[in-house]
């Protein structure tokens, strides 16, 4: 497979896609356009899915290239910000406005390595909406029996790494547990059962839910699951024993806890801490796609070396959840990307000051070419 454009510039492409709004208001429907457009200008066929997944594959020269040992690259990013649009600026070597660093400098830099690689090897580009929100592009493109995932040997998924390639990353969960009691005048509370009482020995229970015996153990890389009480709702009159309280909680999970898991440990440990009269149940916060789950990719996994040879030389877990989580149950999928979530002055992607340096991007199109080139 030749090179389709040795042209292509990532850093210009940058410039207009970040001028682009695609927050959530906005909509992505125009940064679609321009980048499928983009495509196009470089003769190459895009396809865009019922859920507004961007789709593009370079085959080999031959069939017979890639069948006799070539590898299939998939490589993923998104085209959704956060809110709210922060207008394009340029200079000192960076490039400056909203979803410059998260993600549309990681479409730049992995468009380019799509564009320019010149290697016997299958390679997919799959570019998402909705990453940001509810992850129906990413959930829609793994659902397809005809998924490029289902046949990948590598997925890079790009976001705002430093060019470290992440190889893990913890899950969130989250979810309403909801404390059933009897109503009672507040005169005569022991004639009731009272659910907001109950929440002291809930509290506690969630202290200790990790160390039952069935709990995932800290994970090297990433390290304990943790488990945060976060709003409380309970009670209707100031003179009546409350029947109903509600306690959201987040969950931030390490592989191998899988979302069915926790919430069976979860609610078998909260009926063993209450009364007896107290009734637990527990429900996971609706959403159309599941939650991004935690996942890890062996660090031998051969693209880790490949990638990280190339990039910073660091691998380590990603510090905030990606669409990886659905990747990676059908492949090795790291996470990788210029950029930073934050540095030293404070918070850098979903913040007013987001930025990416261009030397960063160049270099991590470079990093993924490489890698897409290798054997």
């Amino acid at each position: 497979m030749t090179g389709a454009s040795e042209g292509f510039d990532p850093i210009a492409f940058l410039e207009d896609a970040v001028a682009i709004p695609s927050h959530p208001a906005a909509g992505v429907a125009e940064m679609r356009a321009f980048l499928v457009e983009t495509l196009e200008d470089y003769e190459i066929e895009a396809t865009v899915d019922e859920a507004g997944n961007v789709l593009a594959t370079r085959e080999p020269t031959t069939a017979n290239e890639w069948r006799n040992g070539g590898q299939h690259y998939v490589l993923n990013t998104h085209i959704d910000t956060v809110s709210p649009h922060v207008p394009l600026e340029v200079g000192d070597g960076k490039i400056r406005g909203r979803g410059s660093c998260d993600a549309k400098g990681q479409v730049a830099a992995l468009l380019a390595a799509f564009l320019e690689a010149e290697t016997t090897n299958r390679v997919t580009l799959a570019i998402t909406p909705d990453e940001e929100l509810l992850s129906t592009g990413a959930h829609a493109l793994v659902s397809r029996p005809d998924s490029p995932i289902r046949d990948a040997d590598a997925v890079v998924v790009g976001e705002p790494t430093g060019l470290d390639v992440c190889t893990a990353a913890k899950g969130r969960f989250e979810g309403t547990v909801e404390l059933s009691g009897a109503n009672a005048h507040a005169a005569e509370p022991q004639s009731g059962v009272n659910a907001v009482a109950a929440l002291e020995q809930v509290l506690r229970a969630l202290e200790t839910f990790d160390d039952h015996e069935d709990a995932p153990p800290a994970h090297p890389d990433l390290g304990a699951a943790t488990l945060t009480p976060t709003v409380v709702e309970g009670g209707d009159a100031t003179n009546q024993v409350p029947d109903q309280v509600r306690l959201t909680v987040d969950r931030r999970s390490v592989p191998p806890e899988t979302a069915e898991g926790f919430e069976q440990a979860l609610v078998a440990h909260l009926e063993a801490a209450v009364p007896a009269d107290v009734g637990v149940s527990f429900s996971f916060t609706e959403r159309p796609t599941p939650f991004l789950e935690a996942w890890a990719t062996d660090t031998e996994a051969p693209v880790v070396d490949a990638l990280a040879a190339r990039g910073s030389g660091e691998v380590r877990p990603f510090t905030a959840a990606t669409e990886a989580s659905y990747f990676a149950a059908h492949a090795p999928t790291v996470v990788f990307g210029p950029g930073v979530l934050a540095d030293e002055d404070g918070a850098v992607a979903h913040s007013p000051r987001e930025y990416v340096e261009t030397a960063a991007v160049r270099a991590g199109a470079e990093a993924v070419k490489r890698v897409l080139e290798s054997p």
